[in-house]
């Protein structure tokens, strides 16, 4: 299920921004809107998708039911060519995936018999499948899409054009996992009350640590998403890395983009022996610390490729101490028959409006940095700090008691 989940995702969003830019011919004003139409699902998810998967429908089936909807959407966005079609479609896919990804962290915690043991070593299989598309993408078009007799500017504008071949590829993943998801373990919804799942969630946040941590996520999803915006094209153009290097992932900055991913694994895997050696508000500031590094090997030495590489590396430690992190006391901290719900709202939050304001900062970044790889990154760079001294300063040091039932 993770590995599916994540393979959707990771087969065209590290190659949208080139995509649209060198091929589509769209600025980053205009691009900022796509990333943003595609977050817009996330917000309706707690209001929608929550509510139904625990209040009225089994998960598997919403889950199957959003994944079969969104293959056919995506398929479309291969071939659009119009900023008002490109965005309608994105819009409509964001609407049906955007909530399937909390929806699958709500069904694992459902069924794991101990989530802090457990939930790491099955959600690193969708660390597994973002590392498996984009690796095949990165040979796909290396093989497909880079003829011998072209060079250069030519030859970057052939494998730009290939790109469309990722929406392709999440499509088809996406119909797979339709059918998939109708085999997973039977998750019905909580009848344990009539009020609104919605607003119970709302009034559980409201306590620390989940105040501080549903605060901090606008702006750390609005770092996040810079990375994904900008890193495949800023690598595309900017990495000289050794024959060796591209043997293994290819072509164009995705390929690359999957070390990330590798030590995300890494990162995920070591979560739960972190949870029992360290404290909470440390591991969550050392994923702020490694937000401030990447940003600032990108700014201040984009002409070395170790370290760039070193840069694409600190993902793991960016999503694994930080972001995960997060869902995994969001789960700790709310009663059962919200979680789904409470999973929706923090998505609500990164993939939603982190993600809305973000791209939107992004695009405008870019269009005020003019080619300028310094200034484009060092706004998140200095963003990543004043996080971190807030979250040292604010995170309290005795929580509210979590909840086990």
């Amino acid at each position: 299920m993770m590995f599916l989940q994540y393979a959707i995702w990771g087969a065209w969003l590290p190659f949208l921004w080139s995509f649209l830019s060198d091929y589509r011919n769209m600025n980053g004003d205009e691009i900022g809107y796509m990333f943003a139409a595609g977050a817009v699902g996330a917000i309706v998810g707690p209001f929608l998708a929550g509510q139904l998967a625990d209040r009225w429908f089994a998960t598997e089936k919403m889950l199957a039911i959003s994944h079969l909807v969104g293959a056919a959407l995506i398929w479309q966005l291969a071939s659009i060519e119009s900023f008002p079609g490109f965005l309608i479609f994105s819009l409509l896919y964001g609407l049906v995936y955007s909530p399937t990804m909390p929806l699958t962290n709500s069904l694992a915690f459902h069924h794991l018999p101990d989530v802090e043991r457990d939930f790491g070593k099955v959600r690193l299989w969708g660390t597994f499948g973002w590392i498996a598309v984009g690796i095949g993408m990165g040979h796909w078009l290396g093989w497909k899409h880079s003829p011998a007799d072209l060079a250069g500017p030519d030859l970057l504008l052939a494998q730009v054009a290939g790109k469309a071949d990722a929406f392709r590829l999440s499509a088809i993943l996406g119909a797979v996992m339709g059918v998939f998801c109708l085999s997973l373990p039977h998750t019905p919804p909580t009848k344990a009350g009539q009020k609104n799942a919605t607003l119970e969630a709302l009034g559980e946040i409201k306590r620390q640590p989940l105040l501080l941590l549903f605060l901090l996520a606008v702006p750390i999803s609005c770092i996040h998403q810079f990375y994904f915006v900008h890193t495949e094209s800023f690598l595309h153009h900017k990495l000289q890395a050794p024959a060796f290097f591209s043997s293994i992932f290819g072509v164009g900055g995705g390929g690359f983009m999957t070390i990330g991913q590798m030590t995300e694994v890494l990162v995920i895997g070591f979560i739960p022996t972190l949870m029992k050696r360290f404290s909470k508000r440390g591991i969550l500031s050392l994923g702020l610390i490694a937000y401030a590094a990447r940003m600032a090997l990108f700014a201040y030495c984009a002409d070395s490729s170790a370290a760039l590489l070193v840069g694409v590396a600190l993902h793991g430690v960016c999503f694994g101490c930080f972001i995960f992190v997060c869902f995994m006391l969001v789960d700790e901290y709310t009663s059962v028959d919200v979680r789904a719900s409470a999973q929706n709202l923090y998505n609500l939050v990164i993939v939603g409006v982190g993600v809305i304001v973000g791209s939107k900062i992004a695009g405008w970044v870019s269009e005020w940095a003019a080619g300028d790889y310094r200034k484009l990154f060092s706004v998140p760079m200095w963003a990543s700090i004043v996080c971190l001294l807030i979250l040292l300063v604010a995170y309290p040091r005795k929580p509210t008691t979590p909840h086990h039932s």
